[in-house]
């Protein structure tokens, strides 16, 4: 049996009683404390007051269906999140990616491959934040633009600037190494963890958001750069 910290906490949110059962008997095994709720208002509702190791996340439930719950989370929480899907619902799995759901499974699944995913979405996000800690700098300046990394906090000639988690966390791992050079495969790898093709269009969405938000002209960006027939870097010039 694999062990986690009392302190991890697990949320639950399914309508489906069974499976909340089923749920929680197999995520007390990771030893984590787990709550559950069937509707998405209450899912927001503890989510936004309480932080979570980890979210499984229905995407049919009643009141707001899991990717509302999702873009409304990710709006200020980093919390990992692991939507459960039909297979039918392709089209709300990618755009739940897209919003920033750390993983997604697909009903029928089995509890093994549910298990394993949890904890690897759990130890990504223990590894990211002691990344974060342990990163080169406090903070990295780069004229007009600042990081603060330990704050998660960016500032654009001294306006803060609200990024999501995954745009932040985009920032960090090309600001933090200007003029390597990523590719798409390479950025879901180590900001989502999926290394496997087919979901690229996830971090080009993820960059053109980024890239709205700090670049003065997004046509000409100084900052994150393409490099093209491989990916993306920041700008090793500045």
């Amino acid at each position: 049996m694999d062990f986690y910290p009392m302190a991890n906490q697990i949320l639950i949110v399914e309508d489906d009683l069974e499976i909340v059962d089923l749920l929680e008997i197999h995520m007390k095994d990771l030893n984590a404390e787990v709550e559950s709720v069937n509707d998405g208002l209450s899912a927001l509702e503890k989510a936004q007051h309480k932080d979570y190791d980890l979210i499984l996340l229905d995407l049919s439930i009643p009141k707001l269906n899991g990717v509302e719950v999702c873009r409304e989370l990710r709006k200020t929480k980093n919390t990992p999140i692991i939507m459960v899907t039909a297979k039918t619902e392709e089209i709300d799995k990618v755009l739940g990616l897209e919003i920033g759901a750390d993983d997604y499974i697909t009903k029928p699944f089995s509890i093994r491959e549910l298990k394993a995913r949890a904890k690897a979405v759990m130890r990504r996000s223990d590894a990211s934040n002691q990344q974060t800690s342990d990163s080169k700098s406090a903070e990295l300046d780069f004229g007009d633009l600042k990081i603060n990394i330990e704050m998660r906090r960016v500032t654009l000639e001294g306006k803060k600037i609200d990024l999501s988690p995954k745009e932040f966390d985009l920032l960090i791992l090309l600001a933090n190494y200007p003029g390597r050079s990523y590719s798409r495969s390479e950025l879901l790898d180590v900001i989502w963890g999926y290394n496997f093709s087919g979901y690229e269009h996830t971090v080009n969405s993820h960059i053109n958001r980024l890239r709205a938000k700090i670049e003065p002209d997004m046509g000409n960006p100084i900052y994150i750069l393409t490099t093209w027939g491989i990916g993306y870097r920041f700008n090793e010039d500045i």
